[in-house]
């Protein structure tokens, strides 16, 4: 079995030997796909594993546009339309100076066992630009935006591509995307999602994958009769993901004791209550600040400049950053620690040696491509919504929200519960979204 896995990797890393995170994501998958596939006649010497780590398309194009001083700028505009063998691509754009084909191209991967675990109609997809929103004024963002927008309007459309937000794409930049693309298509289509209310978004959208993340770990604490109520949780990011998570996690009786940027980590012993929480919406939505800000209300609370969270002791860690943001000796403090639960809120958050330390420990971890999934799974919602040009309710999406997260859970288990019954979620994850992409890619025939 490790040859056969082997020889299937070194043939990846001969076509995509630039591509370091692609690589990563495409050995985690691997590693458990295939020993599936070998096992099963269906799938075995078919090649599917190896079509679907192939992108059906990959679009590259140059985005120029006219800063505030007047200087013409020149970025690089990405989409990556991985397999819609399930339906059309789905998938967000990330604004981020270190946007690559790689980082896309993991993403994108991710995308489609994310999206196939869902269990909605959609493929996987992933984009974005090298632009850095940091920094920018309204103006310059809204000019990119209208000219990356410019270009990608030709490959997207409601039935074939539909992005979301992803890392420096919030709600003002899918208006300025969104604006653009109707008045280039002249047609009010739901060819994105992450809306305002007002112009065809969804209830709950927001806050969906830091929500899903906190519903995914209650589900796997729910299997040890244990819940997060009172449990001590330490979070990374202070983005859309990071807030929501917290939010939900002090909702549900947990105290919440840190949040962070690239520049470093609060920590607060008292807690981040809702108070506290709404401060830092506002500082990290409103005024675009620094992390490091929030001591100038909260005097009790220590900033650690330059470091990641995992060194405070918790019972609960939630890494919903960036890639590759806990490693091995992150792990194995998280361990000496105390932890006993890491559901992933950003993509690919944990190294493959932090994640063979978690497994080791046989605590509970769940990868991002199923605990993170209820931000595409509401953005299906929304996608559904704007075809019915009707709206659910709040605590209707939510509780849509919550049974896919749990419908997720019991796909995981359904395929990664092990013999002593302990539940490896990766694999789970893996194989449950491959089958259903791979039965849909069989009965399409070769194309």
């Amino acid at each position: 079995m490790e040859s056969i896995i082997n020889e299937f990797l070194d043939l990846v890393k001969q076509r995509n030997g630039n591509e370091p995170e692609f690589l990563q994501a495409v050995e985690e998958v691997a590693e458990t796909v295939i020993p599936y596939i070998v096992k099963h006649d269906i799938y075995y010497k078919k090649n599917i594993l190896l079509r679907m780590v192939e992108p059906e398309r990959v679009v590259t194009f140059r985005v120029c546009w006219v800063d505030d001083t007047g200087e013409i700028q020149v970025n690089r505009g990405y989409r990556i339309q991985m397999n819609s063998a399930i339906g059309p691509y789905k998938g967000g754009l990330r604004f981020h100076p270190t946007v690559n084909m790689s980082i896309l191209k993991f993403l994108a991967f991710e995308q489609v066992f994310k999206n196939s675990l869902t269990t909605l109609p959609m493929g996987g997809g992933k984009g974005g630009s090298d632009f850095d929103p940091k920094g920018k004024s309204d103006n310059e963002i809204m000019r990119f935006c209208h000219a990356f927008m410019s270009e990608l309007f030709r490959h997207i459309g409601h039935n074939t591509d539909v992005p979301a937000g992803d890392i420096g794409v919030g709600a003002r930049e899918i208006g300025f995307l969104f604006g653009m693309y109707k008045k280039i298509s002249n047609g009010f289509t739901g060819v994105l999602t992450g809306k305002g209310m007002s112009w065809g978004g969804s209830l709950i959208r927001p806050e969906a994958t830091g929500y899903g993340t906190v519903y995914f770990a209650e589900n796997m604490l729910n299997t040890r009769n244990d819940s997060i109520e009172g449990k001590n949780v330490v979070i990374s990011g202070s983005g859309n993901v990071a807030q929501y998570a917290a939010e939900k996690v002090i909702q549900l009786g947990g105290k919440v004791l840190t949040l962070s940027d690239s520049s470093g980590y609060i920590y607060d012993a008292d807690g981040i209550d809702l108070d506290k929480l709404r401060f830092v919406m506002h500082l990290k939505n409103v005024k675009r600040e620094r992390i490091n800000e929030y001591l100038n209300k909260y005097a009790n609370a220590k900033y650690i400049k330059g470091k990641t969270p995992w060194e405070i002791k918790c019972d609960i860690a939630l890494p919903c950053a960036t890639q590759n943001e806990l490693n091995e000796n992150d792990a194995d403090t998280l361990l000496k620690n105390g932890c006993i639960c890491v559901s992933e809120g950003a993509n690919m958050p944990s190294t493959k040696g932090a994640i063979e330390a978690f497994h080791k420990a046989k605590i509970l971890f769940a990868p991002g491509k199923a605990s993170n999934a209820g931000g595409v799974a509401t953005s299906g919602l929304e996608m559904t919504q704007n075809s019915l040009r009707f709206n659910w309710t709040r605590e209707e999406v939510d509780l849509k929200l919550k049974e896919i997260m749990s419908n997720i859970h019991d796909s995981c288990i359904d395929y990664g519960k092990e013999e002593d019954g302990y539940i490896d979620y990766v694999k789970g994850a893996n194989i449950a979204g491959f089958v259903k992409v791979a039965d849909a890619m069989l009965a399409q025939g070769i194309v």
